[in-house]
């Protein structure tokens, strides 16, 4: 009798158990299907069109009049001076705003680390603009940058300075970008940053206190190794951003002037929904997606043996 209620016992936990196992399942199920639909709707499905569009011709206005073209798009790119001095300024920008924005991250990370009045509200301050729109923070500093009476010019010709085309020339237009963009991205970094130097163990300085070791020892021998997995996440993390620019040129120059400030991602917009060139906006969409998957892999690899050693 024991033997038996001891096997009914048993198999009913075993039910219970599989009935709880396919509900999770289920609830699982239920958490990812809005997600992966979503993913097959605004990524998959897009790389699959760019790659049948791209060896098109594929023109907007006339939808049902697409020819295959076979790689006659992607030799167009070769000789696109326009297309190739947009990559260049991609890459131009990418150069310039990681190391600057990075290290206005670690520079802020390292004050508002110290312990004062008001750090509160300075780590408030400083990460503020992460959390703005980027057209509103482009609007905003396109106002206050206007030859003529923008703010910052303003400020220039009261202290006998002469007024900056800050936007409206080609050989300012993208440092000002870059400029503005590091400031508007600071933030988030530094308080990754913060969260670092936090974790850092106090009695190392101490430590290098009673050595006679300078402010400026500690910093490169004890919070820069320390802060080293932390600024490869960022370093990789911020080049990817950093290759994705467009709203900010869009806004602020509309590319310009002379397609200094034209990068990829708004160029392909350009061809794409101005020009209404689908098939050759495609064709460079799938390059450019190549390029930022084969960067992806190299920077990873690149990481991992840098872990390694």
């Amino acid at each position: 009798m024991i033997n038996l209620n001891l096997k009914r016992f048993v198999k009913i936990r075993n039910l219970n158990d599989q009935h709880k196992k396919r509900n999770d399942t289920l609830s699982a199920i239920g958490f990812l299907t809005p997600a992966m639909v979503l993913a097959i709707l605004f990524i998959v499905l897009p790389i699959i069109l760019a790659f049948m569009y791209g060896f098109t011709d594929y023109y907007l206005l006339r939808p049902d009049n697409k020819q295959f073209n076979g790689l006659d798009n992607f030799r167009r790119m070769l000789a696109d001076e326009a297309l190739i001095k947009s990559f260049y300024n991609t890459f131009k920008f990418v150069l310039f705003v990681v190391p600057l924005q990075l290290s206005m991250a670690l520079g802020l990370a390292l004050i508002v680390n110290k312990k004062m009045k008001g750090n509160t509200f300075f780590r408030t301050a400083y990460f503020a603009p992460a959390v703005l729109s980027l057209v509103v923070i482009s609007i905003l500093w396109t106002v206050m940058l206007n030859p003529t009476s923008g703010l910052i010019n303003q400020m220039l010709a009261n202290i006998g300075l002469p007024k900056q085309p800050f936007l409206t020339s080609s050989e300012q237009a993208m440092y000002t970008i870059v400029a503005i963009s590091a400031w508007s991205g600071c933030g988030y970094q530094m308080m990754i940053f913060l969260a670092g130097l936090k974790n850092i163990d106090h009695s190392l300085y101490e430590a290098a206190d009673i050595d006679g070791a300078n402010m400026f020892h500690m910093f490169w021998y004890i919070t820069l190794p320390s802060l080293k997995p932390i600024t490869m996440f960022l370093v990789i993390t911020t080049i990817i951003q950093a290759f994705k620019l467009i709203v900010q040129p869009m806004v602020m120059t509309g590319g310009g002037p002379d397609y200094s400030t034209m990068t990829i991602l708004q160029y392909i917009y350009e061809y794409g929904f101005r020009h209404r060139n689908i098939g050759y906006a495609s064709a460079i969409t799938l390059v450019f997606t190549i390029f930022l998957v084969v960067l992806s892999i190299v920077i990873k690899k690149l990481f991992r043996e840098e872990r390694a050693a």
